[in-house]
């Protein structure tokens, strides 16, 4: 079971998208993503399976919640830096995002 110092361990920040590519060497279908995430953390690239329900041209500007301290991921040519979160719904991937907008690196506390 975790324990609530298990989630302070996760630094979960709002970033704004910023380019979304189609990701066609990716197992699943996928985007690569370039997130802002204000000026202490920067722009960092994501890996996101969220094709099903989001075009990439609706996903720029869009703000999102991310956990930026796992450690960078290699997916396929892609290192994907930050894990942008999103809830597993029947019909896809739902991303979590604030519901009004805040400044790019505000964390989820």
């Amino acid at each position: 079971m975790a324990v609530f110092d298990d989630f302070m361990k996760l630094d979960i920040r709002v970033g704004t998208i910023l380019e979304a590519k189609d990701f066609p060497k990716a197992r699943k279908s996928a985007y690569q993503l370039l997130i802002d995430f204000g000026p202490d953390i920067g722009e960092k690239k994501s890996s996101a399976q969220i094709t099903k329900l989001y075009r990439k041209e609706d996903l720029i500007g869009r703000q999102v919640l991310a956990v930026v301290n796992f450690p960078p991921r290699q997916i396929a040519d892609f290192m994907s830096e930050v894990l942008v979160l999103g809830t597993y719904s029947k019909d896809g991937v739902v991303l979590i995002r604030p519901d009004r907008p805040v400044e790019n690196g505000d964390r989820l506390g």
